[in-house]
């Protein structure tokens, strides 16, 4: 199999053209957000390209420090980025999830690399784009889930008043909300691999054989990382919500919400 072929900068440029399509729509169906996606593509073109030369760069000066460091890097954005979303939740709420996804997600990346692809953590090569994966992931994960509870405990505080008034305890009555939330926060990553390999081919997958691996190889590496991602997002959001819902109530049984 040949290699991948190289995409020459005016060719690339092109692809830009297709935004216009999005922006014909958006303006059509009357949605105000020309200015997001001009900011979401540009800054997304911007943070890829630093990217690009900040992994070329470490891909051909290979360090465990560099590594680490990137890794470390990884995970505060994502933790920086769930927490600018839920700004209402108390201290502790945030500390689990920060905790939840640090844990997890090291724990995921360490075992996928180590126990699957059999490489040294410090390898970049490897664990710099798994990480980026996973973490990736386990961000959107929590960010959903987190989401999800917080809209369902604001829409039924009155039944939960009522409860409370008739004596049920906050766990039990703020327990159903976490694995409600839970479910919605895992369904995209099930419906995900439910449809994939006849409705779509994963980017994993599709990489791989662009750049001249055999299909059979990049299905083993898109059905491990699957289940990675699948694992990381429960475990994240679990912890989570898990251990964040318990900073809610005190010990004489009152309910402080989200502040």
């Amino acid at each position: 199999m040949s290699g991948i072929v190289s995409i020459s900068i005016q060719r690339f440029f092109v692809i830009y053209l297709l935004l216009s399509i999005v922006l014909v729509i958006m303006k059509k169906s009357n949605i105000d957000q020309t200015r997001l996606l001009f900011v979401a593509s540009m800054r997304m073109t911007v943070q890829l390209v630093i990217a690009g030369f900040i992994l070329t760069y470490i891909l051909k000066n290979p360090h465990p420090a560099f590594t680490i460091g990137y890794l470390v890097a990884m995970i505060a954005f994502a933790i920086h980025r769930v927490l600018s979303k839920n700004k209402e939740l108390n201290l502790r709420f945030k500390i689990a999830i920060g905790a939840s996804l640090s844990v997890s997600g090291i724990a995921v990346v360490l075992f996928f690399v180590i126990a699957i692809v059999n490489q040294n953590i410090f390898n970049p090569q490897y664990t710099i784009p798994l990480s980026g994966m996973i973490i990736g992931n386990a961000m959107t994960g929590v960010n959903l889930g987190t989401k999800t509870f917080r809209e369902i405990v604001d829409s039924e505080r009155s039944k939960i008043e009522t409860l409370l008034n008739f004596g049920a305890k906050p766990q039990h009555i703020l327990l159903p909300f976490v694995n409600q939330a839970l479910e919605t926060a895992i369904l995209p990553t099930l419906n995900s691999m439910v449809g994939m390999g006849i409705v779509s081919l994963p980017g994993m997958m599709t990489g791989q054989i662009l750049s001249g691996t055999l299909p059979t190889t990049a299905i083993l590496y898109q059905i491990a990382i699957m289940i990675a991602i699948c694992t990381v997002v429960c475990l994240s959001v679990f912890g989570s919500l898990y251990f964040g819902y318990q900073t809610l109530y005190n010990n004489r049984n009152q309910i402080n919400y989200l502040l």
